[in-house]
């Protein structure tokens, strides 16, 4: 960006030239206030502006004139006149404060925005969302920054950020004030004054400045008073951001980065790291911008063993203080980890550094996330009034891994700007409380599948961003504890949280009882007057199951004499065919006297949250909790059944010695059942109440302690592995191998990309072939190049987690019915809304399987901007083994027709902006190197090609955040129950106590007991919701896998193909396959889990 040589004579010219370079915060407003001297102008506001206009007249100022007056000429702005005479002060100069300064600026407010701090100097990088972008770009962001967004790139440092924003800000008639601290409100002290600020130092001219709206933009520390804050706690959660010089080498560009890799669905990323490194990460990011810049996620212990934390310790805050942290060792890990996620192909790894000069290596905690309980409120003091608005980190506290900080900080800006101009235009102050506290509802939820598509149309107006949002939502009446007169406090009593209130409605205990009466009545030898002795024959479940389900059990055929065996059966039946766990043992249900069994009353009702929706017996009006189908777990209880057939499967074929099995068990004798009884941990062996217990293969154990043996991860229903012969449980990864595959710790670490010397000594070639985490890590499903190097056939190395998948898919497609292959329902992208749903019924055609797997595949590369589903949708692609070979042959035409849609999709995507062409030609190089090797020969690609690296690239960031997202609320899930877990734990020594309590008193805690078990059970099914959306990501990282490594595979000339090559594109086109069918299983689950909720 440079002055022609005629410019240079005018100094005006080159200032301006100065100021759009510059790039620290202190040259900017330097350079600012040079040119306004230059050209003799002072003032502030639209009235500055336009008089920079007129002055600066030369092309390049007349490039960002132009932007600036089409952004200022919307009609929500008013040609600047829609807030004059408001005036506004603004606390913070972060990119929402900035933002927020600009948006009030172009309403034709007095905007005074002041910052503690007079330089900008965080490094760490913001994924930003389409419409961020577009925004940006609409201020010129270009014009200040030429690299801003190039090509795929949608990401940018927070100091460019802010920058850009800050120039943006003060050609607007912004008046920004740095090295100075707000410290609070000082109230009219007459009626004819206004409010004021409370500033250090107090010396500040400001300290007399008197405004109408305040909006504070200071980060999650600071919150004016009369703000609840609204906590939600996850399990511990350590993050580490650390940035390294970027000198944008050539070695540097071909790094491809990492938008996002977790744990949840790559497990074997995440377990080769650890083996060779000793890190133990949750998740990882990777970005280029000024700098390498990395997040992640790191694990406590892992944290404690390579000593970077001192000592452990419970208080957070005491664990990650700077006296208990080692400088030296954090460096070290976040410098190892950068390394081993980008293949050590980053040359010379030097920190940046930060403000205190500094490497900018910083671990924080966000275990605990905060929000505002509301956005706004007004206070009144001597007939002034003064409205207080929330943006940024202080309103809603963003949970880093889904990258939403600042596109919801932007959408909260816009939201303040529209209720600063209801405010100016006369609105009565309840209306605009309660106008801005109902899109507030929204804030938390918004992502760029569910705003408005539209994203060139989006302005202040809340109706142009939110789809289908009601402005009235809240009413005025709801929000008068929102205006305060005087210096009275938020009475926040009305809205006290109680999310784990005992207080259960009604004799639930009762209930319970008159419903399993009803439901038994008439079934000989069946009695039921009580919660102990009326069950122990095992007769009064079998008639309850039978009265709903009378296709899973033959009353007449059940044997009275045998109870244990009985109600074994009914145990199983309930486990496998309704998704309720046990909560006793078949023993333990056979011997039951005295009086009421409070785990058998637990155990009941389950039952009637299941059945209470059945016509056959009329049951009480009342619900003892919220209607939620168990599908899920029944999914997972299926899905594990399958999991635990294929491991015994494959222990048997790899154990065939039994020698060998007999010295194995002579090692670690088998350990005793325990599990048996119900009260007594299986694992730790301590006791097991009732609100805090959980059973898995016929073992009863604390939630806690469901944990893998080897490396300690939670385990869950549908997602672990279990071993009799030493009775241990496991995740998936480190379920025992057979001795012929199992492999030391040290050689296990080198199975990265199936190059196990490449492991064991990484590359020192700056200019090394360098791959994303996906094909550093490859799935099971997935073969290695290594392996027919080594003179072993492709597809002969399959991990034993993977054996017996056919059982898998014929148990879990059972619901579905059969599906002839010749006609399917008629398959479009998977996010998008079917035709045939809105007519009432699907459109059958007839596919080819050639056709199937296009459409399947060429689904993978996802939409730009996908509308959110109606439903799901299925993804059929089934074709037998034989008829692989002549579907492969087709693969020329596959490839045609998709370059050709391709093709036609970018091209209506294309922007016609002068500036978006030059954008889409210089396209990121590190971005694009999963699919284009050698950079220099990028400008054969077709467009086509590089649309297909975004759209993976896309895929990649929405399977991180879902997956992140699905993470965090499971662990939430988790703290929520322990505190369940701790009441329940309480009331169950209350009713087990010896001492005589009144009857009313028993009955009370009874049912408050019941009342936690339902929300525990509301929790299960949530939980399992979630568990579903995990093996569903699994899948959807094992299709991109196995469609990337098919399309290597394709772009290699035919002639250069090897026998050895085209047996494994075979391979992998079979297993691309079974992993579209095993997704289909899933999505009709989905949907008839959807239909369930319809016809309920």
């Amino acid at each position: 960006m440079s002055v022609p040589a005629n410019e240079l004579g005018n100094p005006a010219h080159a200032i301006f030239e100065r100021f759009l370079r510059a790039g620290e915060c202190r040259e900017v407003l330097a350079c600012f206030v040079e040119l306004c001297q230059q050209l003799g102008l002072q003032g502030s506001g639209l009235q500055l502006y336009h008089g920079l206009k007129a002055a600066l007249n030369y092309w390049n100022a007349k490039a960002l004139w132009s932007k600036l007056d089409k952004k200022a000429g919307h009609k929500d702005y008013d040609q600047g006149t829609a807030c004059a005479g408001t005036k506004c002060l603004v606390v913070g100069a972060g990119p929402c404060g900035l933002r927020e300064a600009i948006e009030l600026a172009l309403l034709g407010a007095r905007v005074v925005l002041l910052e503690k701090r007079d330089s900008f100097s965080r490094n760490n990088v913001l994924h930003l969302w389409p419409f961020t972008i577009h925004d940006l770009r609409a201020l010129g962001a270009k014009k200040f920054y030429g690299r801003f967004c190039t090509g795929t790139l949608d990401h940018i440092s927070i100091r460019q950020l802010q920058l850009i924003l800050l120039k943006v800000a003060l050609l607007l008639g912004v008046e920004v004030h740095t090295n100075v601290r707000f410290e609070g409100l000082a109230p009219p002290t007459g009626k004819a004054g206004g409010w004021q600020a409370v500033l250090q130092p107090s010396s500040s001219p400001l300290t007399h400045y008197e405004f109408d709206v305040l909006i504070s933009a200071g980060g999650g520390k600071f919150v004016p008073e009369g703000f609840k804050r609204k906590e939600t706690r996850g399990k511990l959660a350590i993050g580490i951001t650390t940035n390294f010089i970027n000198r944008h080498s050539r070695a540097e560009v071909e790094v491809a980065e990492i938008s996002g890799v977790a744990r949840i669905y790559n497990q074997k990323f995440f377990q080769n790291l650890y083996n060779k490194t000793g890190i133990d990460l949750e998740n990882i990011v990777y970005y280029k911008d000024d700098t390498h810049y990395f997040v992640m996620t790191a694990k406590k212990q892992s944290l404690l063993k390579k000593g970077v934390i001192l000592q452990d310790k419970a208080d957070i805050e005491s664990l990650l203080s700077p006296e208990n942290v080692n400088r030296d060792a954090l460096l070290s890990y976040a410098k190892e980890a950068a390394n081993f996620s980008t293949n050590y192909c980053l040359p010379e790894l030097e920190f940046a550094l930060n403000h205190r000069d500094l490497p900018d290596v910083d671990m924080f905690d966000f275990t605990c996330m905060t929000r505002s309980e509301n956005a706004a409120l007004v206070r009144e003091h001597n007939g002034s009034r003064l409205l207080i608005g929330l943006v940024g980190d202080c309103l809603v506290e963003p949970f880093w891994p889904l990258g939403t900080g600042v596109a919801r900080g932007f959408l909260a800006a816009f939201d303040a700007a529209w209720m600063v101009r209801r405010w100016a235009a006369g609105t009565p102050p309840l209306e605009v409380l309660a106008e801005r506290e109902s899109i507030y509802q929204h804030l938390s939820q918004t992502s760029p599948d569910n705003t408005n598509k539209n994203i060139s149309q989006y302005s202040i107006d809340p109706t142009t961003r939110y789809s289908n949002i009601n402005l009235q939502a809240i009413k005025a009446s709801q929000v008068k504890d929102l205006y305060l007169v005087g210096m009275a406090e938020v009475d926040h009593k009305s809205k006290s949280d109680n999310r784990l209130s005992i207080a259960a409605p009604g004799a639930v205990c009762e209930e319970l009882l008159s419903w399993c009466q009803a439901s038994t009545a008439g079934y000989p030898g069946v009695a039921v007057t009580n919660f102990s002795t009326s069950w122990s024959s095992g007769l009064a479940l079998c008639a309850l199951i039978h009265r709903f389900r009378p296709d899973l059990v033959d009353f007449d055929s059940v044997d009275p004499q045998d109870a244990v065996q009985t109600h074994q059966a009914m145990l199983d039946i309930a486990e496998q065919e309704l998704g309720i766990q046990p909560v006793l043992s078949s023993a333990e249900m056979a011997t039951m006297t005295g009086p009421d069994h409070l785990d058998l009353i637990t155990y009941l009702s389950h039952f009637y949250q299941v059945f209470r929706s059945s016509p056959e017996v009329e049951v009480s009006k009342k619900s003892l909790s919220p209607h939620h189908t168990r599908g899920a777990i029944l999914f997972l209880s299926k899905l594990q059944k399958s999991r635990n057939l294929a491991h015994k499967r494959a222990q048997n074929s790899a154990q065939k010695d039994t020698e060998a099995k007999r010295s194995r068990r002579d090692a670690e004798p088998p350990r005793e059942r325990t599990g048996e009884n119900s009260d007594a941990c299986y694992i730790c062996g301590r006791r097991v109440y009732i609100l805090e217990r959980a059973s898995a293969e016929g073992r009863f154990f604390h939630r806690g302690c469901f944990q893998c043996q080897r490396c300690g991860a939670t385990l869950r229903l549908g997602d672990y592995a279990f071993n009799e012969e030493d009775g241990h449980f496991y995740c998936s990864l480190h379920y025992p191998n057979p001795p012929s595959t199992d492999l030391p710790q040290d050689e296990a670490s080198a199975l990265l990309d199936g190059d196990v010397d490449a492991a064991a000594h990484p590359p020192s070639d700056a200019g090394c072939s360098c791959v994303s985490p996906m094909e550093w890590a490859p799935s099971p499903l997935q073969p290695t190049p290594a392996a027919a190097q080594a003179g072993e056939e492709p597809g002969e190395i399959e991990d034993t987690a993977d054996v017996g998948d056919m059982e898998e898919q014929e148990l879990l497609a059972q619901p579905g019915g059969d599906v002839r292959e010749e006609e399917v329902p008629r398959v479009e992208p998977q996010e998008t809304a079917e035709e045939g749903e809105e007519s009432g019924g699907r459109r059958k055609i007839i596919l080819t399987p050639l056709e199937k797997l296009s459409l399947s595949t060429l689904n993978l590369t996802g939409e730009a901007e996908p509308e959110p589903p109606l439903k799901p949708d299925c993804l059929h692609l089934q074709a037998a083994p034989e008829a692989l070979p002549a579907l492969w042959q087709g693969q020329g035409a596959w490839k045609e027709e998709e370059e050709k849609i391709d093709m036609e999709k970018d091209l209506e995507e294309s922007d016609s902006e002068e500036e978006e062409k030059e954008e889409e030609e210089g396209t990121g190089l590190g971005i694009m190197k999963e699919l284009y090797p050698d950079p220099r020969e990028e400008e054969k690609y077709p467009t086509w090609k590089r649309t297909l690296a975004r759209r993976a690239r896309e895929s990649q960031m929405k399977r991180f955040c879902r997956a992140q997202a699905i993470q965090r609320r499971l662990e939430e899930i988790e703290v929520t129950f322990r505190e369940l877990e701790q009441q329940g734990i309480k009331l169950e020594k209350l009713l087990r106590d010896e001492n005589e309590s009144l009857a009313d008193q028993q009955t009370q805690w009874t049912n408050q007991l019941l009342y936690l078990v339902q929300k525990k059970n509301n929790l299960m099914t949530e939980e399992s919701d979630l568990m579903i959306a995990v093996q569903e990501l699994k899948l959807e990282e094992q299709q991109c896998q196995l469609d990337e490594k098919l399309r290597s595979y394709m772009n290699k000339e035919d002639t250069l193909k090897t026998a050895e090559d085209e047996k494994a594109e075979q391979e992998i086109l079979k297993q691309l396959v079974e992993v579209v069918n095993k997704r289909n299983v899933l999505i009709q689950l989905q949907e008839e889990k959807r239909l369930s909720e319809l016809r309920a």
